[in-house]
């Protein structure tokens, strides 16, 4: 990867449904060139696909919740186990397999502190192998505006 790759990746980070022909003006390519280097970024597994941000239904009342999650043990059998029973949830946005004190970290968003109450209920403390469940509520997102086009 050299820093023409480097910039279409991040050009697609931002905006994934940008024309081949804006790509490659703006890393000065012909819009040949450059999409023989996208198409090499995704065979290559680079790129391995895009996706689209979906505003949820709680519009700006959402309420991001980061869950720090610790398990029991750090074992495969448990790892797997616990990966299984997070990808069965909607409710779980996102699921990161960390370094440092938590195992993993997780995203919910919610309207009020009483659904996160039901969330932790029904599935924070119902997924296997879980020892320790810390929970930070956020006071807003810093980026949100970067998800809506704007740089």
């Amino acid at each position: 990867m050299d820093a023409i790759d480097r910039k279409l990746i991040q050009l697609l980070r931002l905006n994934a449904r940008m024309s081949n022909a804006k790509l490659a003006a703006e890393v000065g390519l012909s819009a040949s060139a450059c999409l023989r280097r996208i198409n090499i970024l995704e065979s290559s597994g680079i790129i391995r696909g895009y996706t689209a941000l979906v505003d949820n239904t709680l519009g700006e009342n959402a309420i991001a919740v980061i869950i720090n999650i610790t398990l029991e043990r750090q074992t495969e059998d448990y790892l797997n186990r616990f990966e299984a029973a997070a990808r069965k949830h909607p409710d779980i946005q996102e699921c990161f397999l960390m370094t440092g004190g938590a195992d993993y970290l997780l995203k919910v968003e919610v309207a009020s502190p009483g659904e996160f109450e039901r969330i932790h209920k029904e599935i924070l403390s119902t997924l296997p192998g879980v020892l320790r469940i810390h929970s930070s509520f956020s006071i807003r997102n810093v980026l949100a505006t970067r998800a809506k086009g704007r740089h």
